[in-house]
């Protein structure tokens, strides 16, 4: 959506709402222009489709501030999230384990999803399998299993979405 800001708003006379949205009823377009200087403010018409067009006085700068950031929201929902993997050993350290855990939070809370993968070897598959579901756990307020936890003959594994 294209802003009209200011002396590029063309109609004779606009339906105003001030700073703090009290109505201002129907009022000339040079006055409308007049008051948003006097106040310095930008006026900002907020949609072209009625007579007369709905405009609203909003901090100087704040309108295109607005703009922008509706911009880049739209952009980051329009991107898939990415999958992000993490490995892990069965005998991993507490140490080691809790900055994987921090890692993992915040990519999840950055909206990306989490593939964790224990590297197993021989009867390490319940050790894996119990590190995991505790992982899970830990990571509950910030995700949700995509996936049960599958375990293959070299790893294990499974997929966090953030919530």
């Amino acid at each position: 959506m294209r802003m009209i800001l200011n002396e590029k708003i063309k109609a004779a006379e606009v339906q105003l709402t001030g700073l703090n949205g009290e109505d201002l009823g129907i009022v000339g377009r040079e006055e409308a222009l007049d008051m948003a200087r006097n106040l310095k403010a930008d006026l900002v018409c907020t949609s072209l489709f009625s007579s007369p067009p709905p405009c609203k006085l909003v901090a100087k700068g704040k309108a295109k501030q607005e703009a922008a950031k509706e911009k880049q929201d739209e952009r980051r929902a329009a991107q898939p999230p990415k999958l992000k993997e993490i490995r892990l050993t069965p005998h991993i350290e507490d140490h080691d384990y809790e900055t994987k855990r921090r890692q993992a939070e915040k990519l999840l809370a950055s909206g990306d999803a989490v593939q964790f993968v224990v590297k197993i070897q021989g009867k390490e598959g319940q050790k894996a399998k119990e590190l995991l579901e505790q992982m899970l756990k830990e990571l509950a307020e910030v995700g949700r299993k995509e996936t049960g936890i599958q375990l293959s003959g070299k790893q294990a594994a499974v997929r966090v979405n953030p919530l």
